[in-house]
C-alpha cells in the first residue's frame, strides 16, 4: 500500500546538479501538432462501462516560433483535448484555440505579442501601451452548447464541444464593463449557476465577481476596490460565501505600461503586506468581512464548506513565497533549477468576526492541482485529489510525477504507483453513470522514455493499484493545467 500517514513523508531533496535535462522537457520542446477525431487504441485493461462523456483538457501547446521560447510557462498557446467515451469505446481530438494572436502570429511565423512573461515585439516605443495577447490556455468550462477556453485576464473564447472548433471570444451576454473572466469558476451542484471573478486593471483596480445561469449567461456582477494591483488565481466558493484571498505581492504598473518589463517581471514579494482574505454572500455578492493575516502565496483550492460552529473550513496548497513563479518561468525553457515547495493547507475562518482562526499543513508532500469530487464541491467532502511530487524527486529539476488521495477522515495520502519516466496532469473525478457510489479518476500521462501521450483511469478508491484502463494518444499532449468532465446523462 502507498497510504501514509499525516505529516511522515519526509521530502527528498538535493542541490546537487544534474548533467542532463529531464525527460518531462522533450513534451514542451517542439510545437504539440494538432489531430482530429481519432479512435484511441486501448493499450491495457477496458474502459469502465459506466464511463460515458467528455474529458476536456487544456495547456498551453505551443513555446516556440521559429526557434525563439516564450518567456514563462503561462505564455504558451492555449491547445483543447477532447477524449470523449461512450460504449467502451473512446476518440479523441486536439486543437488549438483559434485566437486572433494566434492567427497574427501564424501568418508570419514569430512572436507579435506581449504575454505574462514576455514583452512585445518591437522596440521600446513600439512596445508601449500594448495589450497582451488571450493566449487561451489555463481551464475549460463546459456549458451546454459550447466549450469555454478560459485564461485569466480577458474573455472566454468559446469553442465547439465536438470538433473544438473556435467560435470566437464569448461576453457571456454581459455588456457592461469589460469582460474579465478567470479561470477558475466554481458551479453550483444544485442550482447549476457558475460564479467567477476578474480583476479589472487601472488607476484603482477592482476585483470583478460575476453569477451565471446554466447556460453562461452574467446574471449578476459586482465591482469591489483591491488595495493594489495584484494577482488572484483562484477562489473558493463555500456554503453561502466566496472567499478570495489576496497575496502579499503587488504588480509595478510603470514598466508594463512603458514596455520595460513583462507582468511577471514586474511582481514583487512583500510579504509585510500579510495575505488580505475577503469574503462575500454569494446571493447578493456583498462584501461580508475583510481582514489581512499571515504571509503566503497560493495557486489553487481544494474545496471548502461551513462547520456546524459557522466557521469556513478550507484546503489549499501553500508556498511560503513566490518563487513558484520563477519556478513556472524555467518550465518554459524545459529545464528547472529554482525550488518551490508547495503543500496542502488547511484554513479555519471565522466570518462572522473576519479571523483566521487555524491554519495547519496537512500534508508534508510538495503537491498541486487539488480537486474534489464535482458534486461536493462548496459542501462538506472527504477525499482531496492531487498532482504529487515523487518521494525521491529532487525537487527543482521535476515536474509531478504521480497523483494522490488525500483523505481528510483518515488523515492519510494515498499515491499511484508511477515510474520515474511517467508524468501525470492534474487527476480529474468522474462519477460512474451506472453507479454514482462510484467514482474513476482520469489524466493524461506523458511517458518521457517512449516520448508518447496516455489517459489513465484510475478506480478512484485503488489509486494505489494499476490503472484500469490505459488509452493511447496520436500524438503528444503536454503536459497542461486544467481540464473538466461533462457528462452524458
Amino acid at each position: 500500500m502507498s497510504a501514509n500517514r499525516l505529516l511522515t513523508l519526509p521530502m527528498t531533496t538535493t542541490s546537487k546538479p544534474s548533467t542532463t535535462k529531464p525527460l518531462w522537457g522533450q513534451a514542451l520542446a517542439t510545437p504539440a501538432p494538432e489531430f482530429s477525431h481519432t479512435q484511441l487504441e486501448i493499450l491495457a485493461g477496458a474502459i469502465p462501462a459506466g464511463l460515458s462523456g467528455t474529458l476536456y483538457r487544456n495547456g498551453p501547446g505551443r513555446l516556440e516560433r521559429a526557434g525563439k521560447r516564450v518567456g514563462h510557462w503561462f505564455d504558451g498557446d492555449g491547445a483543447i483535448l477532447a477524449v470523449r467515451f461512450a460504449e467502451g469505446a473512446a476518440s479523441g481530438v486536439y486543437k488549438y484555440v483559434q485566437t486572433e494572436g494566434y492567427q497574427a502570429e501564424s501568418k508570419v511565423e514569430r512572436w507579435l505579442y506581449g504575454n505574462y512573461g514576455m514583452l512585445p515585439s518591437g522596440n521600446i516605443w513600439e512596445r508601449r501601451g500594448q495589450s497582451v495577447k488571450n493566449a487561451a490556455n489555463t481551464s475549460v468550462l463546459a456549458l451546454p452548447d459550447r466549450l469555454l477556453a478560459l485564461w485569466e485576464g480577458g474573455m472566454p473564447h468559446a469553442l465547439d464541444l465536438d470538433s473544438l472548433e473556435t467560435i470566437g471570444t464569448d461576453n457571456l451576454e454581459f455588456n457592461s464593463v469589460p469582460l474579465v473572466y478567470s479561470a477558475h469558476p466554481k458551479v453550483d451542484p444544485i442550482s447549476g449557476h457558475i460564479y467567477n471573478f476578474g480583476i479589472s486593471i487601472g488607476i484603482q483596480p477592482k476585483l470583478n465577481l460575476y453569477v451565471s445561469d446554466r447556460s453562461g449567461k452574467v446574471i449578476n456582477h459586482t465591482q469591489h476596490k483591491l488595495p493594489r494591483l495584484t494577482t488572484i488565481h483562484d477562489f473558493l466558493m463555500v456554503g453561502k460565501y466566496l472567499v478570495v484571498c489576496i497575496p502579499p505581492i503587488e504588480i509595478q504598473p510603470l514598466p508594463v505600461v512603458l514596455g520595460l518589463a513583462s507582468y511577471s517581471e514586474s511582481i514583487r514579494w512583500k510579504p509585510e503586506l500579510g495575505t488580505q482574505i475577503m469574503i462575500f454572500d454569494r446571493d447578493n455578492l456583498s462584501l461580508v468581512c475583510n481582514f489581512t493575516t499571515e504571509p503566503w502565496y497560493q495557486w489553487h483550492f481544494g474545496n471548502g464548506c461551513v462547520d456546524a460552529d459557522g466557521n469556513i473550513v478550507c484546503d489549499l496548497v501553500r508556498y511560503p513565497d513566490f518563487d513558484t513563479n520563477q519556478f513556472l518561468r524555467e518550465v518554459a525553457a524545459g529545464t528547472t533549477q529554482t525550488e518551490a515547495i508547495g503543500t496542502l493547507w488547511q484554513l479555519v475562518i471565522d466570518p462572522n468576526v473576519g479571523k483566521l482562526i487555524s491554519s495547519e499543513q496537512l500534508i508534508d508532500r510538495s503537491c498541486e492541482f487539488p480537486v474534489v469530487q464535482q458534486s461536493q464541491v462548496g459542501t462538506d467532502w472527504r477525499y482531496t485529489y492531487l498532482a504529487v511530487h515523487k518521494l525521491d524527486t529532487i525537487l527543482h529539476q521535476e515536474l509531478v510525477g504521480t497523483i494522490g488521495r488525500f483523505d481528510r477522515q483518515s488523515q492519510t495520502l494515498t499515491t499511484a504507483n508511477l515510474d520515474k519516466h511517467l508524468y501525470p496532469t492534474e487527476p480529474i473525478h468522474v462519477v460512474d453513470n451506472f453507479d454514482d457510489a462510484r467514482g474513476w479518476i482520469l489524466t493524461v500521462v506523458y511517458d518521457g522514455k517512449n516520448h508518447q501521450s496516455e489517459v489513465w483511469i484510475y478506480d478512484c478508491d485503488r489509486l494505489d493499484e494499476s490503472p484500469v484502463c490505459r488509452l493511447g494518444l496520436p500524438s503528444v499532449v503536454p503536459m497542461g493545467f486544467h481540464g473538466t468532465w461533462k457528462s452524458d446523462l
